[in-house]
């Protein structure tokens, strides 16, 4: 706030820029005075702005930064600059020249194919990672972005292939647990295997994620009593995770115990007042027990949270136009 204040002090009394014109960045604006070809001190500047979130003020740097000396440095931070402003045509269009002038960097590789993906040229971005394979099967890092494109494309089949490469690569806990949920919503038991491993070596007991999962196995295995303890389980490491209220909300909701899950989805509320999800299960409990006025209440407290939510805009025109229930 210090620095955008001053920013607007200074541009009504001098016709420099914003960055120029701040006494904060003075050491760094002098060098660029001195030195103005030198990319790395626009780099420097664009960076410290990037630092306190002033990324629409980095841009002209990042972009001057490249235009002086383009490097794989420069390429990363511009990117990321562009993706924050969500210029993902000019991120598109810049890591296209970069792959151009880095052909061997295969950060830049991966990252030209999440660009390709982000822009809606899945057939590219998976063409992307497929020649990065080719060259180094044993990139664990492809086979992960590869799989995560795959997830995208609803292809879970590719996709857990791609997540048991990255995995048996490297062991890291991130695509153990990816793969993880896969295996669960596949109603797989290796998501036990994996999870219970990745909880063994929990030594300070802090994850979540492999306590969420099991219980979404149990709970996709109408197992609910065996998911409703993991979900608890999630809740005593930390309160504010509002998956696991939404989890064991439903998973009382399948058991037709509405009371329960009516006091859960409220519990979510509290968590996050603006979870759609959680109005929108309440709803549900509320038509199951034959509440109308009630559940409509909370399927338009739904639709005011996310307009796109096709299943609480029905449930509203079918309630107002008295057919059926959501008991089912």
């Amino acid at each position: 706030m210090l620095l955008l204040e001053a920013c607007g002090h200074d541009a009504r009394i001098s016709d420099k820029s914003p960055v120029e014109s701040n006494p904060a960045f003075s050491s760094l604006n002098d060098s660029i005075r001195l030195f103005p070809n030198d990319d790395s001190l626009y780099l420097r500047r664009a960076d410290r702005l990037s630092q306190i979130n002033a990324h629409e003020l980095a841009y002209a740097d990042y972009k001057k930064a490249w235009s002086l000396h383009p490097s794989p440095e420069t390429a990363f931070a511009r990117a990321a600059n562009l993706r924050i402003l969500g210029k993902e045509t000019e991120r598109l269009a810049l890591l296209k020249t970069a792959d151009t002038q880095f052909p061997a960097d295969p950060q830049i590789q991966r990252l030209l194919a999440d660009a390709y993906a982000v822009t809606g040229s899945r057939d590219l971005a998976l063409k992307q990672y497929q020649e990065i394979l080719q060259r180094d099967p044993k990139d664990f890092e492809t086979w992960y972005e590869q799989a995560l494109l795959f997830e995208q494309m609803k292809d879970t089949v590719s996709a857990i292939r791609s997540l048991q490469k990255a995995y048996a690569l490297q062991g890291v806990a991130t695509y153990g647990l990816e793969l993880a949920h896969l295996y669960a919503e596949q109603k797989n038991a290796k998501a036990l295997d994996i999870c219970n491993f990745i909880l063994r070596q929990d030594s300070g007991n802090m994850l979540i994620d492999p306590l969420l999962i099991k219980g979404i196995y149990y709970a996709n295995m109408k197992f609910y009593p065996q998911a409703i303890v993991q979900f608890d389980s999630c809740i005593g490491r930390d309160w504010k995770t509002i998956d696991a209220y939404l989890e064991k909300g439903m998973a009382y909701y399948h058991q037709q115990k509405y009371n329960d899950a009516i006091n859960t989805f409220h519990m979510a509320t509290t968590v996050s007042n603006t979870d759609p999800d959680a109005y929108y299960w309440l709803g549900r409990c509320y038509e199951a027990t034959h509440r109308k006025a009630d559940a409509i209440s909370y399927y338009q407290k739904t639709l005011s949270l996310d307009k796109s939510f096709t299943d609480a805009k029905e449930a509203v025109e079918r309630l107002q136009s008295g057919f059926g229930d959501a008991s089912h």
